[in-house]
């Protein structure tokens, strides 16, 4: 028999969006769990968050019930 990572390839064509570095499969799209954890850290503390913006619309309508 053979291993479970014997068919995996050695390294992704990625980049590791923390750092750079080639990514690893293990690790994917992340070149370590180190840049894992910190990109999960990141999203942990709303540093990723997605800024919202109110429709012209929307703020009438909120306006108007109170």
């Amino acid at each position: 028999m053979t291993p479970a990572n014997e068919n995996k390839p050695k390294a992704s064509a990625g980049k590791c969006p923390t750092c750079g570095k080639p990514s690893d499969p293990d690790y994917r799209p992340f070149c370590s769990k180190r840049c894992a954890d910190v990109d999960l850290q990141r999203w942990l503390s709303g540093r990723y968050a997605i800024p919202a913006v109110e429709d012209d619309e929307d703020r009438d309508e909120n306006d108007q019930e109170s």
